[in-house]
C-alpha cells in the first residue's frame, strides 16, 4: 500500500469483508457451551456473576430481545462491537504517525488472527478489546495534553473493561505503570480530571466487588486461587511458539521488532505503546508458568498486542517489499484459517467425519440432536415431567435449544472446575436430586463423555445416591459416540433400591485406525452394574457382524473400579471373530461399535471407532 488512498480503500474492503464472513459464521456456528451459559445469565439479569462481570450477558439479552432466540441474535451485539475495533485502530495510529500509517494498523487489525475472528462467539473479548484501546487512545493523548474530552475517553473505557473480565486489571496496571514511566504520563496522572476519570473506572468494579463480598469471595477466588496450581510448570515455554502460530511468525517478529524500537524512542507516545503492549504481553507470558493450563488462554495477550500496533507501520516501512508483502499474506492466511475452522465445525458431516480426532469440537457438537432427543422423549412421559441435567454445560444448551432458563442441575466436578456452581446456587437451579423431586416424573439428562473415562464408574453410582435407582438408559451417540448422552426417563415410583448403571466398555483390539482384513478378531471388556450383561453384538456402521463370546475371566478391573458391583466379575472378557460378507463392506474407513444388551433388557449401543477395512 504505497499511499493514502489504496490504503484507505484496502482497508474498507477488508473491513467489509471480514465482517460479511463472521456474520455468516455467527449464523451458522452452534452455540459453544460458554456462550450458552451467557446466554442463560443474560435471561437472570443481574449487576455481576459468579464468573464474569454483567457485560457479555447484558449483551446476549440484547442480542435476543431484538433478534429473537438464536445464535445469531446472542453473538450480533458481539460482532457489531468487533467491527467498532480496527476503526478505533485507525484513529490511534493516524493521529500519532499519519494518515497512511492509520489505514495500515487498521488492515493488520483486522488481518492479526486473534483480533480479526473477535465477535464469532459471544465471549468477553471483543468489549474488552474495545475498551483496551479505548485506554490506549485516552492514554497517547494524555501524553500531549489533559482535557475533559480525553478524560471521559479514560473514564469510558475503564468503565467498559471493568464490566467485561478479571482480566481487565492486567490493562489497567500494565497501562498505569506505562504512565508512571513517562515523564508527560506522570504529569497527567496528578491533574484532577484524570485522577476523577480513575475513580469512575474503579466506580464500575463496584458490581463485582458486592458479589463477591455477598458470596464468600467465590467468583475471586475462582479466578485468582482455585482455577491455578500457583505452581512453577515448564511447559509455559511453548508461549512464544504458540503465539507466533497464532499472530503469524512474520507479524509476531515485526510486533516484537515494534516493542523493542518503541522502547528506546525519544518520542513519548511510542514509548507509551510499547510500555503497555510488551508488559501486558510479557506480563502473561511470565504468569503461564505459575497458572492454569487446563483451560484456553492463549488469547489472553491480545490487549498488548493491540497496544503495539499503532507502531506496526514504521516497521514494515523499513522492511523489503517481499517481506511486507509476506507479512500481509501471511497473516491473511492465519485469519483465513481461524475463520475456516469455525466454518468447519458448524458443518454436522465434517464434525461427525472427524469423530477419532484430538482437535474434535466436543464443545460445539451435539446440542441440537440432543434437544430432538430430549424433546422426543418428553412426548411419551406425563404432563410436568421436569427436565434436569447433570451439569452447567446440558442445562445451559439445552435451556438454549428449548428457551427455557430455569432446567435445573445436579452437583458436578465441572460445575466447579468451571466456576459455575455458586451461581446455579443463586438461582436456585442447583439440584439435589430426588429430595427435591420428590414423587415428580424426572428426565434426567446425563453427559457421559464430560469426565474422565475412569471416574465415569463412581458419576454413575453418585448419580444413584442422588436421583435413586436409574431406569435403562435412552443412548444418544452424537458423531460416533464422541459426544454421547444419556436419558434416564424416572417416573417417581422407585426411589430406593440398588444402583443400576450404564454399562462400562473397551475394545482392546483392533485399535482405532487399524487396518483389518475381511476375517478380524475383536476383544474387549464390559460390564454394567447391578445386573450384568446378557450378551455382546459387534457392530460395524451401524450392523451387526457378529456375535461375542461374553464371560471370559478378566482379570484387573476391580483394581481400577473397585465400587463396581456386576456380580459377574472377573468374567467380563468378551471376543467375537467377524467375518464380513464379500461385498457388504467396501474397502475403506467403517466404524466399530458394539451393542451391549443387560440382564434387565436393557440395551446400549457404545460408541464407535474407526477401522480400515482391505
Amino acid at each position: 500500500m504505497r499511499d493514502e488512498e489504496q490504503a484507505r480503500r484496502t482497508f474498507w474492503v477488508l473491513w467489509v469483508t471480514v465482517l460479511a464472513i463472521k456474520l455468516v459464521v455467527a449464523a451458522r456456528l452452534p452455540l459453544f457451551v460458554d456462550e450458552a451459559f451467557y446466554w442463560l445469565e443474560g435471561q437472570h439479569l443481574a449487576a455481576a456473576y459468579s464468573d464474569l462481570p454483567g457485560l457479555t450477558a447484558w449483551l446476549t439479552r440484547l442480542g435476543t430481545v431484538v433478534g429473537g432466540n438464536h445464535a445469531f441474535a446472542v453473538r450480533l451485539p458481539f460482532v457489531l462491537i468487533a467491527a467498532l475495533v480496527p476503526c478505533l485502530m485507525v484513529r490511534i495510529a493516524a493521529r500519532e504517525f499519519g494518515a497512511r500509517a492509520g489505514w495500515l494498523a487498521g488492515c493488520f487489525t483486522l488481518l492479526l488472527p486473534l483480533a480479526g475472528t473477535l465477535g464469532v462467539m459471544a465471549l468477553p473479548d471483543a468489549a474488552m478489546a474495545l475498551a483496551t484501546l479505548l485506554c490506549v487512545d485516552a492514554g497517547a493523548r494524555l501524553l500531549r495534553q489533559v482535557s475533559p474530552e480525553v478524560a471521559l475517553e479514560l473514564a469510558v473505557g475503564l468503565a467498559l473493561g471493568a464490566l467485561c473480565h478479571y482480566r481487565f486489571i492486567a490493562v489497567i496496571g500494565v497501562g498505569f505503570i506505562a504512565l508512571a514511566m513517562i515523564e508527560e504520563g506522570r504529569r497527567a496522572l496528578r491533574d484532577v480530571r484524570v485522577l476523577v476519570a480513575i475513580a469512575f473506572g474503579a466506580s464500575a468494579w463496584a458490581p463485582l466487588v458486592a458479589w463477591n463480598l455477598d458470596n464468600s469471595d467465590a467468583g475471586l477466588r475462582f479466578q485468582l486461587v482455585d482455577r491455578h496450581p500457583w505452581a512453577f510448570h515448564a511447559d509455559a515455554v511453548w508461549f512464544i511458539a504458540v503465539q507466533a502460530l497464532l499472530v503469524t511468525p512474520l507479524l509476531f517478529a515485526a510486533l516484537a521488532v515494534a516493542a523493542r524500537r518503541g522502547l528506546t524512542s525519544a518520542a513519548a507516545p511510542e514509548r507509551y505503546f510499547a510500555l503497555l503492549g510488551a508488559g501486558v504481553v510479557l506480563g502473561f507470558f511470565a504468569l503461564g508458568f505459575f497458572a492454569d493450563t487446563e483451560r484456553v488462554s492463549f488469547h489472553w495477550p491480545l490487549p498488548g498486542y493491540l497496544a503495539l500496533l499503532p507502531l506496526l507501520p514504521a516497521v514494515l516501512w523499513r522492511w523489503p517489499r517481499g517481506w511486507q508483502v509476506a507479512t500481509a499474506w501471511l497473516a491473511g492466511l492465519g485469519l483465513v484459517a481461524n475463520l475456516g475452522y469455525y466454518l468447519a465445525v458448524s458443518q454436522p458431516g465434517l464434525r461427525e467425519r472427524n469423530a477419532a480426532e484430538k482437535w474434535y469440537p466436543s464443545n460445539f457438537s451435539g446440542w441440537e440432536p440432543l434437544a430432538q432427543a430430549v424433546r422426543a422423549r418428553l412426548a411419551t412421559m406425563p404432563a410436568g415431567t421436569r427436565v434436569v441435567a447433570d451439569n452447567f454445560k446440558i442445562g445451559a444448551e439445552l435451556g438454549f435449544a428449548m428457551g427455557d432458563a430455569r432446567i435445573a442441575v445436579l452437583d458436578h466436578p465441572i460445575n466447579h472446575k468451571h466456576g459455575r456452581a455458586p451461581q446455579l446456587r443463586l438461582w436456585g437451579l442447583q439440584s439435589a436430586g430426588r429430595t427435591d423431586w420428590g414423587g415428580q416424573p424426572v428426565l434426567l439428562v446425563v453427559g457421559a463423555t464430560e469426565i474422565k473415562y475412569r471416574d465415569l464408574l463412581q458419576r454413575y453410582h453418585d448419580l444413584c445416591t442422588m436421583a435413586g435407582p436409574l431406569p435403562p438408559p435412552e443412548v444418544l451417540n452424537i458423531d460416533h459416540g464422541r459426544q454421547r448422552f444419556m436419558l434416564f426417563a424416572m417416573d417417581g415410583s422407585r426411589v430406593h433400591g440398588d444402583c443400576t448403571t450404564p454399562a462400562m466398555a473397551w475394545v482392546d483390539t483392533p485399535v482405532a485406525d487399524a487396518r483389518v482384513g475381511q476375517r478380524f478378531h475383536v476383544d474387549g471388556w464390559a460390564f454394567k452394574d447391578g445386573v450384568g450383561l446378557a450378551g455382546i453384538e459387534v457392530t460395524l456402521d451401524g450392523q451387526v457382524v457378529a456375535q461375542a463370546q461374553y464371560g471370559r475371566v478378566f482379570q484387573g478391573l476391580r483394581n481400577v473400579w473397585p465400587q463396581s458391583s456386576d456380580p459377574q466379575h472377573p468374567n467380563v472378557g468378551f471376543s467375537a471373530e467377524v467375518i464380513l460378507t464379500p461385498g457388504t463392506f467396501s474397502p475403506g474407513r467403517h466404524w466399530l461399535g458394539l451393542r451391549l444388551r443387560g440382564r434387565d433388557g436393557s440395551e446400549e449401543t457404545w460408541a464407535e471407532r474407526p477401522i480400515l477395512v482391505e
